[in-house]
């Protein structure tokens, strides 16, 4: 008795996030870092002597662990446009990977905030009928969000569920 795929499977054909969205959260920890090291450095370094302002330097073990961290994280974010859904993966130590029904889906909505629009970026989110089950690329050139919008919004109309 045989079991399992013997064919070829159809595999996803995956995109990764572009790197702006990457710079854009290294520069939100540096600017955070910087802040945090003032506000341990400042204070020390006033009341304490300026030995102790070195104490703000502490905060450069968390940047290069968050440095690393993003970098790692971005690299784990992706997508796949399939025939009947979008898969969507991300995660370093806990994978997640969601599948959502181009049938299922009510709403997809692109959005940039401030900073987004500063680094060139948007973000698609999916809203289904459950609302454990939404999802959200981030990351993703403006261009590209309006694309993925369309053709979602397109293959959700042409396959939806009745519901």
């Amino acid at each position: 008795m045989e079991t399992g795929t013997t064919g070829e499977t159809d595999r996803p054909a995956w995109a990764a996030l572009p790197g702006g969205l990457l710079s854009l959260r290294r520069l939100l920890l540096v600017v955070w870092t910087a802040v945090l090291a003032s506000a341990t450095a400042l204070p020390l370094g006033l009341f304490a002597g300026a030995g102790w302002a070195a104490f703000g330097a502490i905060w450069l073990l968390p940047l290069v662990w968050g440095w690393v961290l993003l970098g790692r994280n971005w690299r784990s974010w992706r997508y796949a446009e399939r025939a009947d859904d979008l898969l969507i993966s991300r995660g370093v130590l806990w994978r997640e990977e969601t599948v959502v029904p181009y049938g299922r889906m009510q709403l997809v909505e692109v959005t940039s905030g401030p900073l987004e629009r500063r680094f060139g970026l948007a973000s698609v989110q999916l809203h289904t009928a459950a609302a454990a089950t939404d999802a959200k690329i981030p990351g993703l050139a403006p261009d590209e969000a309006q694309r993925l919008r369309d053709r979602l919004a397109e293959l959700g109309e042409a396959r939806s569920a009745g519901l």
